[in-house]
């Protein structure tokens, strides 16, 4: 019988060699993978950490501005035709893009008298000097009675408005304090699309709160404003923050929150903010003059498409086309006609049609600047003196009103047929007195007809306040009241300060 035995171990056999070999290649492939791995998990580490240190930390630029930062609250009487800036009920279906300016109205219906709507509202605004200036939105205070202003540190102050431009939605409030903190402005022509900036204002009332965000597009024109190349940005915000700050990292204000992109009435990802220059210029003349002149070309304009680019020998879509010019206006006297294209005014491009009205507007009445052309394809510059736009102050009868309160009144416009049933050729409808204000002590009250101040006629609420401004402080003055259609006449005192 044969009997069967293993082959003793032989460490140079080459089956014994083969298996060693193939053990050390596994472990190297695992040592080769861990380390891999390893490198792998140091090396996201690193990026994480790199990544972290260049996120901004808003947390000291949230308490130094923040002190700033006031909730603008306000008591209104509307009537039940007027716009409001509430929250609108809408159904999707019938309305599926809508620009909508963001301030919570809360209706107050208790003891709501025949064709008026008391309500109460709250926005956002920032403190622009220490003796008592501060910047919100027009809309926010549009048709106000009572305004206060409310800082964090709890101190809270009666506000009056010192002017209010709707064209740009910029309001400017006074308050009687000094030694505020204020907030130092920016430029918004140094923005750029990518950068980090932040909200601070009192959504759905909650105030005082920050949010973070980045420039999402530069001068967008929205399809209600001309004269604002708005700043759009992903920065959450809602019903409250209308009027509050946008900050750059460098803690300076680069626009005012004014208006959102909803379907919903809240934040969906689009929001829109008035640059801050724009802001610093309309605020300067609303304090030295209590309203905005403004630049007139005379043109009515549009936008090119690639067929029109084409049939105008351009190259590409670009500039702003004449479709109409004014007759006697600063466009037909320099020579300007139907079918130029605007490229550039005053040396800055223009792109589209909406890049031009902001440029006008802002261009100082009576500068000289140069417009240049595509005329007959061939490219040319001309001179034009610039005018001021008269219609926006009122004194053409055409009322772009916003009801501001004057000497405590609040001045309404009237409509032709108002006039025809009150009997007054010219005037403005009286639509709250502020008890103890100059005007309720002149026996001036609610449903009154200012037809005259001081023997001149009245046609604007505009025109009103530039001649109480004109009028001497302490005089009195002999007012032309109609009430219940019949003429009266009372006397009304400039306050001192």
């Amino acid at each position: 019988m044969t009997r069967s035995t293993k082959a003793p171990w032989n460490p140079s056999s080459s089956s014994h060699i083969a298996s060693r070999s193939a053990r050390m290649k596994t472990r190297f492939r695992c040592i080769k993978l861990s380390s891999l791995v390893i490198a792998g998990i140091l090396s996201f580490s690193l990026v994480t950490k790199t990544y972290a240190i260049d996120l901004p930390d808003f947390e000291g630029l949230v308490r130094e501005q923040g002190r700033a930062v006031v909730k603008v609250t306000v008591s209104a009487t509307a009537t039940p035709d007027s716009d409001s800036d509430s929250l609108p009920n809408f159904n999707e279906d019938e309305l599926p893009e809508f620009f909508q300016r963001f301030f919570e109205g809360i209706p107050n219906s208790p003891g709501v008298p025949p064709g008026a709507i008391p309500s109460a509202g709250f926005g956002s605004g920032f403190i622009l000097s220490a003796d008592g200036y501060v910047i919100t939105n027009a809309h926010v205070v549009s048709n106000a009675t009572e305004i206060s202003v409310g800082l964090p540190d709890g101190r809270e102050f009666d506000a009056e408005i010192v002017g209010s431009d709707d064209r740009t939605d910029v309001a400017v409030l006074k308050v009687a304090a000094s030694g505020l903190p204020v907030l130092e402005l920016g430029d918004s022509n140094q923005l750029k699309v990518g950068q980090w900036v932040l909200a601070i204002g009192s959504p759905f009332g909650f105030e005082y709160t920050a949010t973070q965000g980045i420039v999402s597009a530069l001068s967008r024109s929205l399809p209600s404003e001309n004269y604002v190349p708005f700043i759009q940005t992903d920065v959450a915000v809602n019903p409250g923050n209308s009027g509050g700050p946008l900050f750059d990292l460098d803690g300076k204000v680069v626009g005012v929150n004014s208006q959102i992109f909803s379907r919903s009435g809240g934040y969906m990802g689009l929001s829109f903010a008035i640059p801050i220059n724009v802001v610093r210029s309309v605020a300067s003349q609303l304090q030295d003059q209590g309203y905005v002149s403004r630049g007139w070309l005379g043109v009515v304009i549009q936008d090119i498409n690639r067929a029109l680019a084409e049939s105008f020998g351009l190259d590409r879509p670009a500039g702003a086309l004449i479709a109409q010019v004014t007759e006697g206006s600063p466009a037909a006297d320099a020579g300007l006609i139907v079918g130029d294209i605007v490229v550039a005014f005053n040396g800055s491009r223009i792109s589209q049609s909406s890049d031009l009205p902001p440029l006008v507007s802002n261009t100082a009445v009576g500068e000289a600047v140069s417009v240049e052309l595509i005329r007959n394809r061939e490219r040319i510059s001309i001179d034009v003196t610039i005018r001021e736009l008269v219609e926006e102050r009122g004194e053409s009868g055409d009322s772009d009103d916003s009801g501001e309160p004057v000497l405590g009144m609040t001045a309404l416009p009237l409509n032709k047929e108002q006039k025809e049933t009150l009997r007054v050729d010219n005037g403005v409808l009286i639509g709250a007195v502020k008890e103890n204000s100059p005007a309720a002590i002149a026996g001036i009250a609610k449903g009154d007809v200012l037809v005259s101040f001081d023997q001149v006629s009245v046609v604007s609420a505009t025109q009103l306040r530039k001649l109480v401004k004109e009028t001497e402080k302490g005089q009195s003055v002999p007012v032309l009241i109609h009430r219940k259609s019949k003429p009266v006449f009372t006397a009304l005192t400039i306050p001192g300060n």
